[in-house]
């Protein structure tokens, strides 16, 4: 007995010493990241998610099996708790009762059942490493990059965890030490098996095994603070301090561009690891190398350099390797020469941590917030660093450049001007009021045309589109003409924020100016700017997106749909679908539509694959790997369906142009929703309140 207590003792208080001062020094790394004030509201909401997505496990089971495997795990260990309790309790006193708890049969049966059940995960677990085996499918496995050899370690030392936990309680059966009846059935079923080995050898397998437990949990917790593995810990808390309700649709972080504010210290944006806020450092060494990002990125399944899994691994090495130089400018009280000796001494984090290729190369289609079980927020990292390097070092892709001015000084990523933004009334058969000074009583929409709807050719005939059904349907709207501008999305996500917060203020001004309440838009781009990242700067404004109230005006029989003859499948924007939730109401508007069968993609809705526009590529040569929207489309293709529909008009310029370039315009059309719902009759029965 002597024995078990200093071996035991030797092993907690080892596992403890150490894995506590590296907790600790995590604590400091982390606290070393900017100041995060966003992060401490909606605190309800935040113990909701905590109950969902940790304890519920929930966006861990968007892959069944192997979310289900890890829930039985996570589960399984929160029961096995106890058992933890009972060994280091029997390592004093063999009849050692959990206070309040005793040895209640119930208990022991669930003890049991899990402890069977994760050996079945484990195996679970083992399958799916060999299936997806980087070193045989390569970029095509989600484990590419990932350190694989520690994966494997820490599933041999849950095995045995398990392994030992099993013998020494089969063991105490034999011994007679054992406080549970035959409902902790997998121990009785075992202490069979070791039964004819006799009291003495039982004996000796109970100790043994009761220390192989306690050294290995111990050994299992030393591990876990430094490996990957962190996120037993970290995740909980990452969680917590997720944005809510979500991480996408605003960006989190809008930095004081007042010239007032400004000194020769001022930062736009993250060029050093130090420049991270504290939540993106989190963020960093919470990451468990999971790869369902990077399995869902479109950047990543067409050839090209960006990761967000690498990119965010690459970031938590750079930071524990500049871990000397960020704890010891801590202890500094200078704020500026704390700053300086800290860049004198840390890589820049583009391009020395980063490649350049990297961080240019995304879409900024949330995929990978969307599916990260641990809500690590990539996107505010990744545009965070195009700040920097927009506003602070001026780097950035020279066919960019034409687009910033074009918006700068034309108010239009084209340069067209403000001339032509009224030319796509010239073919409807009514007036449109053009809003000068406040919008009339008798208006119920101000309709946001954008960029796009407004100057691109094809986008013109949605616009086209969605203004007759409105006519049509008798709903009084008016348009901003000249006096509407660029929304600034493509600069915000390019990482000009300056740009973005010019053209902002500038419609902020015009739309309050008019007095205008709700917005319909067709863009998403324009849709996610109005009624997300507006408010921040002083336009607070209800903002609905033109699926949305077609679906409303079919509802309620304001619009009686026709037919339309033909197979559709729906593709979802990004800044419509994962970064704002609506993914019904274009869907019920097809659905309304006699003759149309809707085909859905593979992906689709939460798993929606990128057209390749998004995050300002629109504007920015495709040189690497293969175009993101041939990849789409070859997919929309391959459905069978006539039509591909979609309701935003970059996807439609995007989808249209990879349709020709297959050449398959005769036979696949790219339209909109509202196209489609406008031409399933042309007597279009319409009836009025």
């Amino acid at each position: 007995m002597t024995v078990r207590i200093i071996i035991g003792l030797i092993f907690t208080f080892a596992a403890f010493a150490i894995g506590g001062r590296r907790l600790y020094w995590l604590f400091k790394l982390i606290k070393s990241g900017r100041k995060d004030t966003t992060r401490k509201s909606a605190f309800v909401q935040r113990i909701m998610t905590e109950l969902v997505e940790v304890i519920g496990q929930k966006k861990l089971l968007k892959k069944k099996v192997a979310g289900f495997a890890h829930a039985i795990t996570f589960w399984g260990f929160l029961i096995l708790g106890f058992t933890i309790l009972e060994a280091w309790g029997d390592l004093f006193n063999r009849s050692f009762a959990i206070p309040l708890i005793g040895h209640w049969e119930i208990l022991g049966f669930f003890e049991d059942l899990f402890m069977v059940m994760i050996l079945v995960a484990l195996l679970v677990f083992t399958a799916i490493r060999l299936s997806q085996n980087p070193k045989r499918i390569e970029r095509k496995s989600r484990f590419y990059g990932s350190h694989t050899d520690a994966a494997w370690l820490v599933l041999l030392m849950i095995s045995g965890v398990m392994i030992s936990l099993w013998l020494y309680r089969a063991a105490q059966v034999n011994t007679g030490h054992f406080p549970y009846g035959w409902g902790a059935f997998a121990s009785h079923l075992l202490a069979k098996v070791l039964h004819p080995m006799g009291t003495g050898v039982n004996s000796v397998i109970e100790t043994v095994a009761l220390l192989a437990n306690v050294g290995i949990i111990c050994a299992f917790l030393v591990l876990v603070v430094y490996s990957k593995h962190l996120h037993i810990f970290l995740a909980p808390i990452n969680v917590a301090f997720s944005r809510r309700p979500r991480a996408l649709g605003e960006l989190a972080y809008t930095p004081d561009l007042d010239p007032e504010n400004m000194d020769e210290n001022t930062v736009f944006g993250a060029g050093y690891i130090n420049e991270l806020s504290w939540k993106q450092l989190l963020d960093l060494a919470t990451c468990t190398e999971c790869g369902r990002c990077q399995e869902q990125c479109p950047a990543w399944n067409t050839g090209k350099p960006l990761s967000p899994k690498l990119l965010i691994m690459s970031l938590r090495d750079s930071l524990f390797s500049s871990a000397d130089t960020l704890l010891a400018s801590t202890r500094k009280t200078d704020e500026s020469n704390k700053e300086n000796d800290e860049k004198s001494q840390l890589p820049a984090l583009v391009p020395d941590v980063i490649e350049k290729d990297i961080l240019w190369s995304c879409t900024t289609c949330g995929a990978c917030v969307e599916q990260c079980p641990v809500d690590i927020e990539h996107v505010d990292t990744i545009l965070d660093m195009r700040r920097y390097q927009v506003l602070m070092e001026s780097d950035f892709p020279t066919e960019a450049g034409t687009m910033l001015r074009n918006i700068e000084n034309r108010g239009d990523p084209w340069g067209l001007g403000s001339s032509q933004r009224t030319q796509w009334t010239a073919g409807l058969n009514f007036e449109i009021p053009v809003i000068s000074g406040e919008i009339p009583e008798d208006v119920q929409y101000l309709f946001w045309v954008g960029c796009a709807g407004a100057l691109d050719e094809r986008a013109r005939k949605t616009t086209q589109s969605v203004a007759k059904l409105l006519h049509q349907a008798g709903i009084s709207f008016a348009i901003l003409g000249q006096s509407e501008s660029c929304t600034g999305d493509p600069a915000r996500r390019l990482g000009n924020e300056y740009l973005f917060q010019m053209q902002a203020m500038q419609n902020i001004e015009t739309l309050n100016a008019a007095n205008v309440k709700t917005i319909v838009a067709s863009c998403p781009h324009c849709f996610n700017a109005l009624a997300n990242e507006y408010p921040a700067l002083g336009g607070n404004y209800e903002v609905i997106h033109h699926s949305q109230l077609l679906a409303v005006l079919i509802e309620q029989k304001k619009i009686n749909a026709g037919t339309f003859e033909a197979k559709v499948t729906y593709h979802d924007p990004c800044y419509l679908g994962r970064h704002n939730r609506i993914f019904d109401e274009p869907r019920s508007v097809l659905e309304s539509i006699d003759g149309v069968t809707q085909i859905e993609m593979h992906r689709h809705k939460e798993k929606g694959f990128c057209c390749g526009a998004g995050g300002a590529r629109m504007w920015l040569e495709e040189n690497i790997g293969e175009r993101i929207n041939m990849n789409r489309t070859a997919e929309a293709i391959a459905t069978g369906a006539d039509v591909v529909s979609t309701a935003c008009p970059f996807c439609m310029i995007m989808l249209d142009d990879a349709v020709k370039a297959y050449q398959k315009a005769d036979d696949v059309k790219v339209m909109d929703l509202a196209q489609i719902l406008e031409n399933s009759s042309e007597t279009l029965s319409v009836t009025q309140d």
